[in-house]
C-alpha cells in the first residue's frame, strides 16, 4: 500500500507539470544537439546516473521522476544562472541500508540537495568542463562530488568524461589525486546519524577517487541513445533492494515535446527503469508576447489643436472627468489630478499591468490626448496603498518624437525625470471610500508528509477589501474547501519547542471554513524614502494580533532597510474568532539588496514565533515579466536536535504571475512555499502586505528594470 501511495504521487506531480510542457522548442543544431545537456535518473544536468559537463537553458525550472527496482526519484531542478543549477531531490526508497552494513529499512524517504556549475564552456578545442556537489545538506546517502568534461566529437555524438568522489568513487576506485596537496584528502570521514541539513564539507573531494563515462548519439531530432559505464557501486541497496551485476547503463531518451521527455533505462545489468521530466522556462510565457489590447495612439499637438478648445473643455472637472473614463478602460485608477496652465500632475493605481512602467506609459499617451496643446509636461505618481512613489516627469515633446524610435524605451527613460514626493494631491471625489469583494478558487499543497508525500486542497475564497480613507485599508478573507485531502494528516508533532508551527495539520482538519484573513491596516510616509505600517487583528490563519513596520528605501537606490515588531496570540484551530493561550513578541530587523540582473538577496535578523533568536537569509531570482524563484534558509540559537528533523528552517519559494499563464494582463499571482519539513524553529509571522513588496515598482530603481513595457 505505501508502494502505490509512492507512485500515485509521482502520476499526480507529473500531470500537474504536464500542463506547462508546451514551452518553446530549445534551439537544436541541425541535425545534432541543441547544446545543453539531458537531465539523468537524479534530476540533474547528465547521462543516465552519471553527471555531465552541460547545463540546461538559463531560467528553466523542471521536474523529473525516475523509477527503477525499489528505486523512485522526484527531483525539483532550477537553472538559477546560465552556469548554475540546484536540484532538490525527494527518494523514495524500499529494502535499503540507511548506512552501508546497517539494518535494512522497509521503506525510506530520503531528501537531499544538488549543486551543478559549469566551469567552462565548450568551444572548438576544450570540452564543457562542470562540477558538481550531490546530497551536500541531507543525511548523506547520495553524498559525492565530481568534476566532469563533455566534449561534441560530431554534430550528432558527444562523450563525457569524470572523476567522481564519495558515492561516485564506488566501482574502480584509486587514490585520491587530490592527496599531493595535503593528506587530509585521504580520507573520507564519515557523516554519522543525523538529522540532516547539516553541511559537513570536511568530506568533500575526500577519500578514493573513481572514472566515470559515457556517450550519446542524437538519432533523430527526438529520440537520444545513450551509453555510460557508471562509478556508482550503490552500496546501501545491492543484494537488498536490487542486484547489480554490471557498471554499464544504456538508454534511450524521447522528446515527446521540446520540455517533455520520456526515458527508458537498461541499469547495471539487471533491471529496467523509466524517467519522466517536465519543465517549464519563464523566460518563454506558453501565450508568446502576451494578448494586451493596443494602446491608444500619441495625438501630436497640431492635430489637437483643431479641435477648438472651449471653456467647457478647459474646466479642470470635466478634464478629469474624461481622464477618470479613459484610464478606468485600461484598468488604471485616477487617484488624484492637478491641472496647471502648462503642466498636469496626476497620481495612478495600477490594478491591471504587471509592471508598472506599462501603466504608465499608457496614462501618458491618453493624456496626449486629453490635455489642452499648451500643456507641455505630464507628472505621474504611481500610488499604492495611500503612498506615494517618484514623481515621474515626462516631456510631450519626447512622447510625440519617440513613439516609432526604434530606441523609444531606452530614451525615454534617459529623458524622464524621477524625484521623491512627500505630500500628495487631494483625492478625486468619489474615490474613497471604496469597497470590492469577489469570489476566486484556491489550490494549497502540502509536501513532505511520510504517510502521503502530496495532499493538495481545493476550495473558493471569498475577498473582501474596504478602502475608507487613503492608507487605511480593511481586508477579510473567508475559504471554503470543496474538495481534498489536506484534513487527513493525523501526524502528531514531537516538537519539544512551542507548536507554533508544527501542528499545521490539525489547522487543516478543523478550519473549514476558515477566516483566513480579518485585518485592519494603516499605510503611510513619515519622511522622504520612509514608509511605515501598522496592521492590527487576525493576521494570518494561526496568528493574530498587532504588526508594525517601518521601511527605508531610497528612491534611486538598490538597498533598503526595514524594521518591523509584532505582538501576537496564537489562534484557534478552527480560525474563526478564538484565540489560545501562546503569545509571544517577535519582530526583525530586514535587509533588502538589488544585485541586478534580477537577483536580490535579503537578511532578516531578529526574534522568531518560538521565542529564538536568529536570521534568515534569502537569494531570489526574479524575472522582469514577474516570476520569482528563490531559495531561503534559517539559522537560531534553537539546537540542531531540538529543532530535529531537518536541523534548521529552509525552503525553496516560487512565484508564478497569472498573466504568463493566461497572456492577459493582470497584477494577479500565485506563489508557493516548497520546505523539505515543516517543524517550529525559525518559523517567522506571515503578515500579507510587508512594505518592500507593496513599494515595489513605486520607485525610480523598481521603474527602470521594467521601463521596456513603457510603450506597450
Amino acid at each position: 500500500m505505501k508502494r502505490r501511495t509512492a507512485y500515485n504521487w509521482c502520476g499526480i506531480t507529473v500531470s500537474l507539470l504536464a500542463l506547462f510542457g508546451a514551452s518553446p522548442a530549445i534551439p537544436q543544431q541541425a541535425g545534432g544537439f541543441s547544446g545543453y545537456a539531458g537531465y539523468n535518473t537524479y534530476g540533474y544536468p547528465g547521462l543516465i546516473d552519471m553527471p555531465s559537463g552541460l547545463s540546461r537553458p538559463d531560467g528553466e525550472l523542471s521536474f523529473s521522476s525516475s523509477h527503477f527496482q525499489n528505486q523512485t526519484r522526484n527531483t525539483l531542478t532550477f537553472q538559477i544562472s546560465p552556469r548554475l543549477s540546484g536540484s532538490f531531490r525527494y527518494a523514495l526508497l524500499y529494502d535499503v541500508s540507511p548506512n552501508v552494513g546497517g539494518p535494512v529499512s522497509d521503506y525510506r524517504f530520503d531528501r537531499s540537495f544538488s549543486v551543478h556549475y559549469r566551469l567552462l564552456d565548450e568551444d572548438q578545442r576544450r570540452p564543457a568542463v562542470a562540477i558538481g556537489l550531490n546530497d551536500f545538506l541531507g543525511t548523506g546517502m547520495y553524498s559525492s562530488e565530481y568534476v566532469v568534461a563533455t566534449k561534441t566529437i560530431a554534430p550528432n555524438l558527444r562523450i563525457t568524461g569524470g572523476i567522481g568522489w564519495g558515492r561516485l568513487a564506488g566501482i574502480g576506485s584509486f587514490k585520491n589525486p587530490l592527496s599531493i596537496l595535503s593528506d587530509s584528502f585521504d580520507t573520507r570521514p564519515g557523516r554519522g546519524s543525523d538529522n540532516g541539513g547539516i553541511v559537513r564539507t570536511n568530506n568533500w573531494f575526500r577519500g578514493d577517487a573513481a572514472l566515470f563515462g559515457g556517450v550519446e548519439w542524437q538519432a533523430t531530432d527526438k529520440l537520444r541513445l545513450l551509453a555510460e559505464y557508471s562509478s556508482d557501486a550503490y552500496p546501501n541497496e545491492d543484494g537488498t533492494a536490487f542486484d547489480r551485476k554490471s557498471p554499464l547503463n544504456f538508454g534511450l531518451s524521447y522528446a515527446y515535446r521540446p520540455h517533455v521527455v520520456f526515458g527508458l533505462n537498461y541499469l547495471y545489468g539487471s533491471e529496467i527503469g523509466a524517467t519522466v521530466t517536465v519543465g517549464l522556462n519563464p523566460l518563454n510565457p506558453p501565450a508568446g508576447a502576451g494578448q494586451d489590447k493596443a494602446p491608444v495612439p500619441v495625438v501630436p499637438r497640431a492635430d489637437l489643436a483643431k479641435l477648438g478648445w472651449t471653456p467647457d473643455m478647459l474646466n479642470p472637472n470635466i478634464q478629469a472627468g474624461r481622464l477618470h473614463s479613459a484610464l478606468q478602460s485600461e484598468g488604471i485608477r485616477l487617484h488624484g489630478i492637478e491641472v496647471g496652465h502648462r503642466s498636469v500632475t496626476l497620481e495612478i493605481e495600477n490594478e491591471r499591468y504587471a509592471t508598472m512602467p506599462q501603466a504608465v506609459g499608457r496614462t501618458a499617451r491618453h493624456l496626449t490626448g486629453l490635455m489642452p496643446p499648451e500643456v507641455d509636461s505630464f507628472v505621474i505618481i504611481p500610488v499604492s496603498a495611500g503612498m506615494r512613489g517618484a514623481a515621474i516627469s515626462l516631456r510631450r515633446a519626447d512622447m510625440e518624437r519617440l513613439e516609432f524610435d526604434a530606441d523609444a524605451a531606452w530614451r525615454s527613460y534617459a529623458r524622464a525625470q524621477f524625484e521623491t514626493v512627500q505630500d500628495g494631491l487631494s483625492p478625486l471625489t468619489g474615490r474613497y471610500p471604496h469597497f470590492d469583494w469577489g469570489f476566486k478558487p484556491y489550490f494549497t499543497p502540502s509536501f513532505f508528509d511520510p504517510d502521503d508525500p502530496v495532499r493538495v486542497d481545493f476550495g473558493l475564497e471569498l475577498a473582501a477589501k474596504y478602502e475608507p480613507a487613503p492608507g487605511l485599508v480593511f481586508r477579510g478573507t473567508l475559504r471554503k474547501k470543496l474538495f481534498g485531502n489536506l484534513d487527513e494528516s493525523d501526524r502528531t508533532s514531537t516538537s519539544v519547542l512551542p507548536h507554533v508551527r508544527s501542528d499545521f495539520n490539525i489547522y487543516e482538519r478543523d478550519g473549514d471554513p476558515a477566516l483566513t484573513e480579518l485585518t485592519g491596516a494603516y499605510y503611510f510616509k513619515p519622511g522622504k524614502d520612509l514608509y511605515g505600517r501598522v496592521t492590527a487583528g487576525y493576521l494570518e490563519p494561526m496568528y493574530g494580533g498587532l504588526s508594525t513596520e517601518l521601511l527605508w528605501k531610497p528612491n534611486n537606490g538598490n538597498f533598503a532597510l526595514g524594521l518591523e515588531v509584532n505582538y501576537v496570540k496564537q489562534r484557534d484551530f478552527d480560525q474563526m474568532l478564538g484565540f489560545q493561550d501562546y503569545e509571544v513578541a517577535t519582530g526583525h530587523v530586514s535587509a533588502y539588496w538589488d544585485l541586478g540582473r534580477g537577483y536580490y538577496t535579503q537578511v532578516d535578523a531578529g526574534r522568531y514565533l518560538a521565542g529564538d533568536w536568529g536570521a534568515t537569509f534569502a537569494l531570489d531570482r526574479e524575472f522582469r515579466n514577474g516570476w520569482k524563484v528563490g531559495f531561503f534558509a534559517t539559522f537560531t540559537d534553537v539546537s540542531f536536535d531540538d529543532f530535529g528533523e531537518g536541523s534548521f528552517d529552509k525552503g525553496l519559494k516560487v512565484t508564478i504571475p497569472l498573466n504568463w499563464v493566461s497572456g492577459q494582463p493582470s497584477t494577479q499571482q500565485y506563489s508557493t512555499v516548497i520546505r523539505p519539513v515543516t517543524r517550529d524553529g525559525g518559523a517567522r509571522l506571515n503578515v500579507a502586505g510587508r512594505l518592500y513588496e507593496q513599494t515595489r515598482g513605486l520607485q525610480q530603481s523598481d521603474l527602470r528594470d521594467g521601463w521596456g513595457r513603457f510603450w506597450k
